[in-house]
């Protein structure tokens, strides 16, 4: 709406002539000025410009929306939701019935943990047929650090679905439904999200993994604001994209060293029940997830992987840790 041409909005021909005659033909271009600024521009009186910059404002604003509307938009959407379930048993319950559609769910954990492998065996739960439990849909599968396996994909389908994977053309079929891309920096990626909104409309696509977001980002900026800004355009893009399309989308991100000084949010080497502070102090730094506190809040589910015992099957979730 802000692009909205003055021309077109039903103001007085003469006031809508002065607008065109100073390069003012978008709402945006009118409403980005103040009022005095607007007469001495248009060099006309103030009762003019409030009555325009009224009428513009007026047409171009969003209706307002009452609580009781809200609310049951919420509801609808509630309705049309679903779930991906992961078949573990404590994680499905955990989440409701598994990964949910329409948001952005974060897998983040050490390098080696198993974020890839969880990946893989999504992408295969959303690829099979409905009375196998999956979704019969497509996968796309941005595979950033050429991670990707298409063997280690069928040796997880054969262990876990050996009905339908030892049987090759079947096997086939659903690896032919995910679809791998491996854009090479961040500004290929940016490029490939506009023709993903395409293909989720032209291919049945039920998942969009993206491996890994933080992978994408290493080395484009330092710290600071130019890549939390990128980094804002790219998660409200992927999240209107799971809102526009209500499909699950997994992101895998990684961790990072963080000093005893800085404030703690996640600790992924487990520490010992009676592990005293003088034990801890002897570690300089723990483990964090990457990309900062505002990708943190865009993300709608955090999934914290860790490893105990020496085995990487456990996902930490809210504090509980799921086997």
């Amino acid at each position: 709406m802000a692009n909205k041409q003055i021309s077109q909005m039903g103001l007085p021909k003469s006031i809508a002539n002065v607008f065109a005659a100073r390069n003012v033909f978008t709402a945006k271009d009118a409403l980005s000025l103040t009022e005095f600024e607007l007469m001495e521009l248009l060099d006309v009186g103030l009762a003019q410009v409030t009555s325009a910059v009224a009428h513009i404002s007026e047409i171009v604003c969003p209706p307002y929306q009452t609580a009781l509307s809200l609310m049951e938009l919420r509801v609808q959407n509630e309705h049309l939701a679903g779930h991906l379930p992961t078949h573990m048993k404590g994680l499905d319950e955990a989440l409701c019935g598994g990964i949910p559609f329409g948001v952005l769910t974060e897998l983040v954990g050490p390098a080696g943990i198993g974020k890839t492998q969880f990946c893989l065996k999504l992408s295969l739960l959303a690829s099979l047929p409905a009375n196998y439990g999956g979704l019969d849909g497509h996968v796309i599968y941005i595979d950033v650090e050429s991670k990707f396996s298409s063997r280690r994909l069928i040796e997880i389908g054969v262990k876990s679905f050996p009905e339908i994977f030892h049987r090759k053309e079947m096997a086939q079929e659903m690896a032919g439904r995910i679809h791998v891309l491996r854009p090479a920096s961040l500004s290929e990626f940016t490029e490939s999200l506009q023709q993903i909104k395409v293909s989720l409309l032209q291919n049945q696509v039920k998942l969009l993994v993206i491996d890994s977001m933080a992978a994408l980002v290493t080395g484009e900026f330092e710290h600071g604001a130019p890549r939390q800004k990128t980094l804002g355009w790219h998660v409200s893009f992927i999240k209107s994209l799971a809102e526009f399309s209500r499909i699950p989308v997994v992101v895998t991100n990684q961790v990072r060293s963080q000093s005893r000084d800085e404030t703690c949010h996640y600790f992924f080497q487990v520490q010992s029940w009676n592990e005293t502070i003088e034990d801890r102090t002897r570690h300089d730094s723990h483990l964090v997830a990457a990309l900062g506190i505002n990708w943190a809040h865009a993300v709608t589910i955090r999934l914290v992987l860790e490893a105990k015992s020496g085995h990487n099957d456990i996902i930490n979730f809210g504090g509980e840790s799921l086997q």
